[in-house]
């Protein structure tokens, strides 16, 4: 029999070995564990263990000899309990078998043996096991062939996929999921399955669809992800609003692009580039106003004016209905998809220094991802315009460069700031404050004056007298 024991070096696999000879139980390291082995995949030191018999008893005992002996928190309604040792993190769960009501996923659990805790497994892949009894260790258990669809690269449930998906259809996201993350093929059965039980998705939180659509947002290659998503009609119910990119109208034999199939390509693009998880929502959402604004102007063809600004009072909205968090990262990416145009407006122009400025100004930290996006935007077939694009890109990046450390606008706040001009002038709070810091900070933006205090000061000081302004004692 073909072991696997380098795989289970690790002294914390030698006491779960120990523990279930004492108790005389079977244990096993099950999931995704096992998966990764194989796959060379991860750091590998979050395991699940299958116990047959009371998996919290069985984690106290482990722990119990373990020096020093980790804390065990269990739950008792789920039969679960886990152990922090060292770097490892290490789940116990009775093996169980489950039945399913057809308004809930949520499972009725029983008792069961290590095979019905097989079959509850959601793909062959994950089915797998190593056993872990001392005259067994370290011998795989893969009653799916899950070994073989491996090998395949192919994503399959242990049961009917009809049955696997209604049970819990969160394992149809969940398929697509790691289709994409390790670049697999869903069987065609199975792939067939999530089209048939898509509207099951409906029972499911928002908060579980979107930590896997994270997930493949995150992936190497994420359209490959979005294009199952919209075959089987799961996207139809997440994310409507990306669909509505979806086409290309033509009008006195002017088209526009497909801007769905175009916005797949700048996710991928900026995947290349960035690990950023809301950079690359900046990059699913930087059109995602274009059916709102596009408009067919004879002598000029198909326009889309103002979707960037509509754009981000769209991301809000967005966030709120797939319950992303509604914080700094949801602003990061109003910020994006608001600015997104800009680097390129420089890049088709002679890049001036007090558009520099305002870009720099205007985007602050987040200026050089920033400009990654606009560079994947760029998914262009000609390859000189390509060249072309990415050549002026460099000179706004030089010129971000140059001026920044010129002028340290990257943050910037104004050298005048309101409470020096009402003390200055001895007035109240009023819109006139206001009108006189917009002077100052477009003077600085268009270079008019310097970016330093006594410049800015003679300035307020001549807008003063504009409004009728003087200072007390003048």
């Amino acid at each position: 029999m073909v072991t696997f024991k380098h795989y289970l070096d690790h002294n914390i696999f030698r006491k779960v070995s120990e523990v279930a000879d004492e108790m005389q139980l079977m244990a096993c390291v099950v999931g995704g564990y096992v998966r990764d082995c194989f796959l060379g995949r991860g750091d590998k030191n979050d395991i699940d263990i299958a116990v047959v018999g009371s998996g919290i008893d069985f984690a106290h005992a482990v722990a119990a000899g373990l020096s020093p002996a980790p804390e065990v928190k269990f739950f008792k309604n789920f039969g679960t309990a886990m152990i922090q040792y060292q770097e490892w993190k290490v789940e116990f769960v009775g093996a169980r078998k489950e039945s399913y009501r057809s308004d809930s996923r949520k499972p009725l659990v029983e008792d069961g043996s290590l095979e019905d805790d097989q079959k509850r497994r959601d793909f062959t892949i994950n089915a797998m096991a190593f056993d872990l009894r001392k005259d067994h260790f370290g011998e795989l258990i893969d009653p799916f062939f899950g070994m073989k669809d491996l090998e395949d690269k192919i994503i399959r449930t242990p049961l009917d996929p009809d049955l696997t998906f209604s049970d819990d259809p969160l394992r149809m996201m969940r398929a697509i999921r790691f289709a994409t993350q390790l670049d697999f093929t869903i069987e065609p059965e199975c792939y067939s399955a999530i089209s048939r039980n898509t509207n099951r998705l409906g029972i499911v939180s928002m908060e579980r669809v979107v930590d896997e659509l994270n997930f493949i947002i995150q992936s190497p290659k994420p359209s490959r992800g979005f294009r199952m998503l919209d075959e089987t009609g799961l996207l139809t119910l997440i994310f409507p609003e990306l669909l509505d990119l979806k086409g290309v109208e033509t009008i006195d034999g002017k088209g526009h692009k497909d801007n769905f199939y175009h916005t797949l390509a700048v996710l991928d693009n900026i995947s290349r580039t960035s690990d950023n998880l809301w950079l690359r929502w900046s990059a699913l959402l930087h059109d995602i106003a274009k059916p709102a604004t596009k408009k067919f102007v004879p002598g000029i063809g198909w326009t889309f004016y103002a979707h960037d600004y509509k754009g981000s009072k769209m991301v809000s909205k967005l966030f709120r209905r797939l319950k992303l968090p509604l914080n700094e990262k949801m602003k990061f990416v109003e910020k994006m998809v608001l600015l997104h145009l800009r680097p390129i407006v420089l890049a088709e122009d002679t890049v001036r220094d007090s558009a520099v400025r305002r870009l720099l100004f205007d985007a602050g930290d987040d200026v050089d991802e920033l400009m990654l996006l606009c560079e994947a935007d760029i998914t262009s077939k000609n390859p000189a315009k390509v060249k072309n694009f990415l050549e002026n890109f460099e000179i706004v990046r030089r010129k971000l460069i140059e001026i920044e450390e010129k002028d340290k606008l990257r943050n910037w706040q104004p050298p005048i700031t309101g409470d020096l001009i009402m003390k200055t002038f001895g007035i109240p709070p009023s819109r006139q404050i206001g009108e006189i810091k917009e002077v100052i900070t477009e003077a600085i933006l268009d270079g008019s004056i310097p970016n330093e205090f006594e410049a800015a000061f003679q300035l307020m000081l001549e807008e003063g007298k504009k409004h009728g302004l003087i200072p007390p004692g003048s």
